[in-house]
């Protein structure tokens, strides 16, 4: 791996926990020397992720779509900021750019970005690995909603373990690292995304 995509909110959330596993991952990415690709902005877990990435000397590459610029205060002081037209556009340059996926709490828009970037994996249109930094048990609800719909038969179990999951920044990318692809077939080529 040579650059991590983190999805993450662009509030900060209400526990100072969220922000302290933000500056840990980026400590994390640090001490890998691997880059950091996320949605650019200033604000929130976001903001908080790559000003630690930068402090450290890391490189950020920032993806935002132009009308989320002043919404989300697009971050100045990255070392490439990336402005697309549309939020597809955001998601196809970050997959593109990224060797693995992390989703730190975040709201609608953290959660969309991740269940795209999964179901993607689920269709075999990359084979790269993905995974919740679940800090302070964030995502709990969520694995258990998951794997109810695994036992109703909506997804696959090798599907559901296709998510990696761990409470900490260097657990998880040594999970990432270790991914082994199930081999899911292709539905949709590379070009119809």
């Amino acid at each position: 791996m040579k650059r991590v995509c983190v999805f993450a909110g662009s509030s900060s959330g209400a526990r100072s926990q969220y922000g302290d596993a933000a500056r840990k991952l980026g400590a994390a990415l640090l001490a890998r020397n691997l880059g950091l690709v996320y949605g650019g902005g200033a604000v929130g877990l976001m903001g908080l992720l790559a000003d630690t990435v930068l402090e450290g000397g890391g490189h950020v590459i920032g993806v935002i779509p132009r009308p989320l610029v002043d919404r989300e205060v697009a971050h100045t002081g990255l070392s490439e900021l990336r402005v697309v037209a549309s939020m597809h556009e955001r998601k196809a340059q970050m997959t593109q750019l990224s060797d693995a996926f992390i989703a730190l709490p975040g709201g609608l828009g953290t959660l969309e970005e991740l269940f795209e970037i999964w179901t993607w994996a689920q269709l075999g249109i990359h084979r790269k690995p993905c995974g919740l930094l679940n800090a302070e048990g964030y995502y709990d609800h969520l694995l258990k909603f998951l794997d109810h719909a695994v036992a109703e038969n909506f997804i696959e179990a090798k599907n559901r373990g296709m998510m990696t999951l761990a409470s900490g920044g260097d657990a998880l990318l040594d999970q990432l690292e270790s991914y082994q692809d199930p081999e899911v077939p292709r539905w949709v080529e590379e070009s119809e995304t």
